[in-house]
């Protein structure tokens, strides 16, 4: 049984801070008059099953081969993104024990979103489209030597480990950015609201769009206080109050990052056609990073996308299990 069917051809489209520079293809393009319906309350109506699986094929940071030019053909960008799928389930496809040897890998091919769409690229080489180098910039000093230590003293407590595989929270960009499984995203919007109900760990964003009260400076909440406003068709959402995370995924599920108070993260959603959302991510945490980055993908529609619950055993299992690995490694090397 699989989650969804295939998903169907997308055409090429841009993220919203770079919708002057891609452009949808032929199939997707819209009437210039063409608007969104509306809702009683003014919002465009984007209610409804969004996912963004198209982008999973995309990278990113720009690669070295990519890095630089101005001149990258569709083609390319095509055969960067069928390399991306083919080398996906090369990896994680299990071959025994002795073909395996960075781990025994995790769950059947069928519930990764890549497993069942064909490779396409998005029109851009990279998820990161800001700064001009595609590249996500370094931390600062601080954070580079407070996530070594972290990482160094990653099961010494709970409170180390990382706050997604507590299953407490993945973060904003746990939540948006396109990942291996689970990018379902349902939108919902009562009255003066938009609702992100996420099926990765289940979060679900409430976002006041109607004249919400500013928030005292002392709360400090793990997905920050966020306040939406519509400028035309583009939702655009502020969020800041977030609760400094000493360990927490980064721009993607391979980065461990950490969040600090100081994080500030404007995001940007630009309603492109009846199926078709142009999202961005602008990081601003000068905390943690040396500069600001800006990440750009799509959401396409899929009605046919079914959510499953994400129960998330890693906080029952995992967690415990690794605490008291490390614990009967410690005893062991007193003995």
């Amino acid at each position: 049984m699989t989650k969804r069917s295939p998903i169907r051809a997308a055409a090429g489209l841009a993220a919203a801070v770079a919708m002057a520079i891609f452009a949808p293809s032929a199939g997707a393009q819209q009437s210039e008059d063409w608007q969104p319906e509306r809702l009683a309350d003014g919002q465009p109506d984007i209610q409804g099953m969004w996912n963004n699986t198209r982008a999973i094929f995309t990278p990113l940071e720009l690669s070295d081969e990519l890095a630089g030019r101005d001149d990258i053909s569709t083609a390319e960008l095509q055969q960067q993104a069928e390399a991306r799928g083919s080398g996906r389930i090369e990896r994680s496809e299990w071959r025994g024990h002795e073909n395996n040897r960075g781990g025994v890998g995790g769950y059947g091919l069928y519930w990764f979103d890549w497993y069942f769409d064909n490779p396409a690229d998005i029109g851009q080489p990279s998820i990161i489209v800001e700064p001009a180098t595609g590249r996500v910039p370094e931390y600062t000093a601080d954070a580079s030597e407070r996530i070594a230590l972290n990482m160094a003293q990653l099961h010494d407590s709970y409170a180390n480990m990382e706050s997604g595989d507590r299953c407490i929270s993945r973060g904003v960009l746990g939540m948006m950015m396109p990942t291996e499984y689970n990018n379902g995203t349902l939108i919902l919007q009562p009255p003066g609201y938009v609702v992100f109900h996420s099926e990765m760990i289940h979060n679900a964003r409430i976002i006041p769009v109607a004249g919400a009260a500013d928030v005292d400076e002392s709360i400090r909440q793990w997905e920050g206080v966020p306040r939406g406003r519509w400028e035309g068709n583009t939702l655009v959402i502020e969020s800041t109050n977030f609760k400094a995370v000493r360990n927490m995924r980064g721009p993607s599920a391979g980065i461990r990052s950490r969040q600090s108070e100081a994080q500030h993260i404007v995001e940007r959603l630009t309603v492109a056609g009846p199926d078709l959302l142009l999202y961005s991510v602008t990081m601003d945490d000068p905390e943690t990073y040396t500069g600001q980055w800006t990440a750009a993908f799509p959401y396409d529609r899929d009605d046919s996308y079914v959510q499953f619950e994400y129960a998330c055993h890693e906080g029952n299992y995992s967690v415990p299990n690794a605490l008291g690995g490390a614990r009967k490694e410690e005893a062991d090397a007193q003995q």
